[in-house]
């Protein structure tokens, strides 16, 4: 059984997540309008990823017999001044999302539950990668500055992305 003081933890996370897909889904949308179809599937990717985060803590809050509370979420930013500002803003949500998961291990710890210890060792390592791709896109543009063809050979990039399996994130 889970502590309702872990369980409201989760509960707060899995809302984080789902505002986590929704930023990366409202910055897929702002990609598209800036014709940058590339910067656009990635960042779809990134909200499908996001919602497997969010299922995540979901079903271990549900085999633990815990009471997942689902909350409302903010909208979004929809506009960015840059496509660099986008993916700064993306990297910097990343960040407070590790400080989070940070918090939640740090409390799992506190109560000495194991098998959320398990799960939140996942997401601690699953944080490092998702801050090291962000930071590095936002290291590409700001090396490529005003020059179109940079900025266009990113998107190319960034188009190739294959989504993540439900496998790779039960890993």
């Amino acid at each position: 059984m889970i502590s309702q003081k872990l369980q409201d933890a989760i509960n707060e996370q899995i809302k984080a997540e789902l505002y986590s897909a929704y930023i990366y889904l409202s910055m897929s949308a702002y990609y598209e309008t800036q014709n940058l179809p590339g910067f656009a599937h990635w960042m779809r990717l990134q909200y499908e990823e996001e919602l497997l985060h969010a299922l995540k803590f979901f079903d271990h809050l549900n085999e633990r017999g815990g009471r997942v509370t689902l909350m409302a979420i903010d909208a979004p930013p929809a506009e960015f001044d840059s496509p660099l500002a986008a993916f700064r803003a993306a990297y910097e949500h990343e960040c407070k999302i590790t400080a989070k998961i940070h918090a939640l291990y740090k409390l799992a710890l506190q109560e000495h539950d194991y098998a959320a210890q398990s799960l939140l060792q996942w997401f601690i390592d699953e944080q490092v990668e998702e801050e090291k791709n962000t930071l590095d896109v936002v290291e590409q543009l700001e090396m490529i500055g005003d020059h179109k063809m940079g900025l266009f050979m990113v998107d190319r990039e960034l188009g190739q992305r294959q989504p993540a399996t439900q496998e790779d994130e039960a890993a």
